[in-house]
């Protein structure tokens, strides 16, 4: 329980998965601009899916941490939640 909290999966994995997320809007953006696209692509379902599958990584992280240490339990899940909303709102901003 001494090791840094930061080394928790339940900790780097939602914040890995958050940026894989916001750095392929940024490719897509980057290769194919704002476009008017009919159809949601793999892109799209990847980032769906990144996006959902923190849920039970940072349930379980609230669950197991907030009794033993409250303030790095709520600043990690605020870092979580942040970098979920910014991956999103590059999504709504930088996609059609």
């Amino acid at each position: 329980m001494n090791e840094p909290m930061l080394r928790q999966p339940t900790v780097f994995l939602p914040l890995a998965m958050s940026l894989v997320a916001l750095a392929m809007v940024l490719v897509h953006f980057a290769i194919f601009g704002i476009v008017d696209e009919t159809d949601e692509g793999t892109a799209a379902h990847i980032f769906q899916l990144l996006i959902v599958a923190q849920v039970p990584f940072i349930a379980l992280f609230a669950f197991r941490w907030f009794a033993l240490a409250p303030r790095q339990t709520l600043f990690f899940i605020t870092l979580q939640a942040s970098a979920v909303l910014t991956a999103i709102i590059a999504a709504l901003f930088l996609t059609s």
